[in-house]
């Protein structure tokens, strides 16, 4: 990497292009970010990185995640020369050319964001949540992008491939930190929606508080609202002796209001700023952002029976 930053442009192309391709995996993932800002402190040198990284991602993949993957993305960095836009066609990666083609997927972040992507190591789901990146476009398209690339850690081409539903509580809550509502809400009404919901719920049972818990048998059906077709999630959270499950969809509609203690509606931003912090459970009731039916000590008790990790203000 050394050796990289003191190259020319010209150099760095060179160097980029000779790269085996786990060396450059390797590279990128034991640099940290200031040796990244380094490698691209100028137009020339990003230019060079966004010009070989993007051409090579078809070298850097894991084979079989580009079977199947299919669109045209452009990658942007705030230079018009910082931008390149690649197809995407049932295994070949292929550069475009035609300026005039109408990209499926535009992703607007740093070339150090970029660098991390090809290595495995960024988020896509949190860098999108905390708005350090912004996507524009088809969001499933997005997210087989992210996992194309191996997961931190082990080698391309035949390492595991980056799971982007995958997401972290923690790195999500420290994410939000200053995000604005009208952000959650668009991230919430695209195609992120069941990937951060159904992640964030599924999390749950790791983190409920056996002595906050010890005893209580509460059930609390969620209603979450904010989806661009009307429709409503639904989930239902059980606890009982200290141990919690979780139902979606037509299993949780299964479990009717006479065996509910209360039924929580909410737009899905606020019930994701609950989880992680940013939103009091008395404060949303209070407020109406949080509607309670049915037993609202029963409701309030289950939102403190668990320990999600969240980040510090």
């Amino acid at each position: 990497m050394s050796a990289w930053t003191r190259a020319t442009p010209d150099e760095l192309v060179a160097h980029l292009r000779a790269a085996d391709p786990a060396a450059l995996v390797h590279a990128i993932r034991e640099a940290s970010d200031e040796s990244l800002v380094t490698l691209v402190h100028d137009v020339g040198r990003g230019r060079a990185v966004v010009e070989v990284v993007t051409s090579r991602i078809g070298d850097l993949a894991v084979p079989a995640q580009r079977d199947g993957v299919r669109g045209v993305v452009r990658w942007e960095s705030g230079d018009p020369a910082l931008a390149a836009t690649v197809r995407f066609a049932d295994g070949v990666v292929e550069p475009v050319t035609d300026a005039g083609e109408r990209p499926d997927l535009v992703v607007r972040g740093s070339l150090v964001q970029l660098l991390r992507l090809v290595a495995g190591q960024l988020e896509i789901a949190v860098a999108y949540l905390g708005r350090s990146l912004e996507i524009e476009g088809d969001s499933a398209l997005a997210l087989a992008l992210a996992g194309l690339f191996a997961a931190d850690g082990t080698a391309p081409l035949t390492g595991v491939p980056v799971d982007p539903r995958d997401i972290n509580p923690l790195d999500v809550s420290r994410a939000l930190h200053g995000v604005d509502i009208d952000h959650l809400r668009s991230v919430l009404a695209s195609g992120f929606r069941p990937v951060v919901l159904d992640e964030i719920f599924s999390r749950m049972p790791a983190h409920v508080n056996g002595r906050k818990a010890a005893g209580a048998r509460i059930t609390v059906g969620f209603r979450l609202t904010g989806r661009p077709d009307g429709e409503v999630d639904r989930y239902v959270l059980r606890l009982s002796d200290g141990q919690a499950t979780v139902l979606a969809g037509e299993a949780a509609d299964a479990v009717g209001p006479d065996d509910r203690d209360a039924t929580v509606t909410c737009e899905a931003h606020d019930f994701l700023r609950l989880v992680t912090g940013h939103l009091s459970a008395i404060t949303g009731v209070l407020r109406g952002q949080l509607r309670v039916r049915g037993d609202k000590a029963a409701a309030l008790r289950l939102a403190t029976a668990f320990d999600i990790p969240k980040a510090a203000a």
